[in-house]
């Protein structure tokens, strides 16, 4: 219940905070999106400006206030919205399920990539209207040396430099209302585009209209932020501030409407609609709050980009990389290899598109992708959540309706840049798929058996005093979900690798829930004194501090006189000493002896090549790296059977 009063709560602080972290991708596609459907050498023809005005309106109308703000918004999970808590919601009734949430997620990383070099550019490009010398490289240098500032900023956390984002958008979004409405004010006669009938005539009766739609399309790109940041704003500071947004976004783009219906005849060539209405006097200052703007988008995209991939790594789609949280604010996250893969990708795409107008061809193919993939996960949630039949058919039809004709127009993108966002979301869901069939491999080949089947022999390798004790507590980390059962490999550990004697041995398991910020614990009592198990279900955004929480568990059972956890060394006993822990890590490799499918013997391969440059798993369960063992233990496949070796006496 907290959770809905949290979401449903309307502030003035949740409202700034909105319009900082929810719009900037959104918030910045006026800099770009009608100069995208005009084109630079394209005759200006106020019949066409006035279809794609009114196409703009309603995609803003249908796809992001409609399917989002109004209807997607209703799937939180305990709060939280995006494309992987959506898939938490619906996962148990349905397997294939799994395929859309891929597809989506790795689209949403690769439009990270683009979405900053071509917001950046965007506004950085304004200043060939102060400095007409400007050349392209120096445009280029400029653009990169401020991504690169703003990624290296992101180790240090964004809480003191989030303060500001909300205000300086505010300003962003009354400075696009006031240019557009002085622009209207002058030509009130755009506002004829209101009617649904000039975007019809564009797509069905102009020569190539439909093919525009992948321009169109620009303006509402950033919808799917709307729906990942749910959790850090609140489902209805979103939908008020959205109105304020909207409106302000409308005016501007029919400002920048009425001005090109002015240059009808011309072609815009060189020329950004964007800064053209701006006065001169002005236009100093709209750079600046543009460009502050389009880092603040950056910024609220690079926050996504490492929240997903915290997500997916708790769903088993992605390696164990290392996170760090640099603040105490919710949701603060700093993921050290994305945020390196993702400074090389922004720099890749500005060395190689070079303009911001190149850019829009490898913009928008792979988000819509993503905005399918929401669709077709949200139909499976309305229709688990008994929601009328018809409901269901109408969403499913009216929005794989719209998404398809968007990514239909959108594949004429393909050859002119396009390839570069599919390719990025290709390879990021390939790493997805990998990592989720190796998952699932090693799950099944993995063999538990029963702890009570040796509960007499731990008690007895505990009490046997001619074997050197190992630690006092020793702690084994178990992928067992039943508390009955443990791994095979831990009782060889124990019992046979190297006899490994101790007062008290500790399973303790780690199980994801689909819950995001669930903590809670269980303790399975083997044998009293001698064996314990300890069930840890956390929610999917939580932090797997488990040498922290171990510790609180302990400090509850020896309060609650469940176990004695001082030393059994005689001397160390009578001084009340506290015994020592050791962590136990299995690592698994995969073993040369062993017959794979080749395609199992693939993924495998890949599987623990990855794994080779990712976080150790001591280091990813926040194990302090003094008191860790780590074994390799072999993922013995099948073992060969049948092997022709004859023996010969000479």
């Amino acid at each position: 219940m907290e959770d809905k009063k949290h979401i449903d709560a309307v502030t003035a602080a949740g409202l700034l905070v909105a319009m900082g972290i929810i719009y900037g991708d959104i918030g910045t596609s006026p800099l770009y999106t009608l100069r995208a459907i005009i084109g630079p050498e394209n005759i200006i023809r106020a019949d066409v400006i006035r279809g794609a005005l009114s196409c703009v309106l309603w995609t803003l109308t249908l796809q992001t206030t409609v399917k989002y703000v109004i209807l997607i918004l209703r799937a939180d999970n305990r709060g939280e919205g995006g494309i992987f808590a959506l898939y938490a919601l619906v996962r148990r009734h349905a397997r294939w399920l799994t395929l859309p949430a891929i597809i989506g997620g790795s689209a949403l990383l690769a439009d990270g990539i683009i979405t900053p070099p071509i917001s950046v550019s965007s506004a950085v490009e304004g200043l060939r209207l102060l400095y007409p010398a400007i050349t392209h490289v120096q445009i280029i240098e400029i653009v990169i040396a401020i991504l690169t500032i703003l990624f290296l900023i992101q180790a240090f956390g964004t809480n003191v430099v989030g303060t500001a984002f909300g205000p300086i958008m505010l300003v962003w979004f009354v400075m696009l209302g006031t240019l557009g409405a002085i622009q209207i004010a002058h030509a009130p006669g755009i506002l004829a585009a209101i009617n649904p009938y000039y975007a019809w005539w564009l797509l069905s009766e102009y020569p190539g209209g439909f093919w525009l739609l992948g321009s169109v399309f620009l303006c509402t790109t950033g919808a799917e932020a709307l729906y990942s940041d749910m959790g850090h704003c609140g489902r209805a500071n979103i939908r008020v501030s959205w109105v304020f947004v909207k409106s302000c976004l409308i005016l501007n783009y029919f400002g920048q409407g009425a001005w090109l219906v002015s240059m009808q005849g011309q072609t815009l060539k060189d020329r950004i609609p964007f800064y053209e209405i701006m006065p001169p006097w002005f236009l100093t200052v709209g750079i600046v709050i543009a460009t502050a703007a389009t880092v603040i988008a950056s910024q609220a995209l690079i926050s996504g980009s490492f929240t997903l991939i915290s997500e997916a790594i708790r769903l088993n789609f992605w390696p164990k990389v290392q996170l760090r949280y640099p603040s105490v604010q919710k949701g603060q996250l700093y993921v050290p290899s994305v945020n390196m893969l993702l400074w090389a990708g922004c720099v890749g795409v500005v060395l190689y598109f070079r303009e911001s107008s190149n850019m829009e061809a490898a913009y928008g193919l792979a988000i819509t992708l993503t905005m399918l993939m929401t669709t077709l996960l949200m139909s499976y949630y309305l229709y688990t959540h008994k929601y009328q039949a018809w409901w269901v058919v109408l969403f499913l039809t009216v929005y794989l309706g719209i998404e398809g004709s968007f990514l239909v127009a959108n594949l004429i993108k393909f050859p002119h840049g396009g390839w570069v966002s599919v390719l990025i979301g290709a390879t990021i869901a390939g790493v997805m798929y990998i990592w989720l069939q190796a998952f699932q491999i090693k799950l099944r080949l993995t063999e538990y058996v029963r702890i009570d089947q040796y509960t007499q022999a731990i008690k007895e390798l505990s009490r046997d005093i001619s074997i050197p004790k190992y630690a006092t507590h020793i702690v084994f980390m178990s992928n067992a979900a039943r508390q009955s059962e443990i791994e095979s490999k831990i009782i060889y550990s124990i019992f046979q690798k190297r006899p490994k004697r101790a007062d008290i041995y500790w399973f303790v398991h780690v199980d994801t829930t689909d819950d995001p910020y669930t903590m809670e614990y269980k303790v399975n009592t083997i044998a009293p004194d001698d064996a314990y198990k300890v069930t840890f279900k956390l929610g999917f955004r939580v932090e797997q501090r488990i040498n922290l929480f171990f510790r609180k568990v302990i400090e509850d059972m020896v309060k609650n006189k469940e176990v004695d956890i001082t030393s059994r060394y005689e001397s160390l006993s009578r001084q009340n000493v506290i015994g020592d822990f050791r962590f136990v890590v299995l690592e698994k490799f995969l073993s040369f002896e062993n017959e794979l499918p080749a395609r199992e013997r693939f993924i495998m391969n890949l599987y623990f090549t990855i794994k080779g440059f990712t976080t150790p798993e001591d280091r990813w369960f926040g194990l302090d790296s003094s008191s860790v063992k780590v074994e390799k233990v072999p993922l013995v496949i099948r073992p060969v059977e049948n092997v022709q070796l004859k023996r010969i006496t000479t």
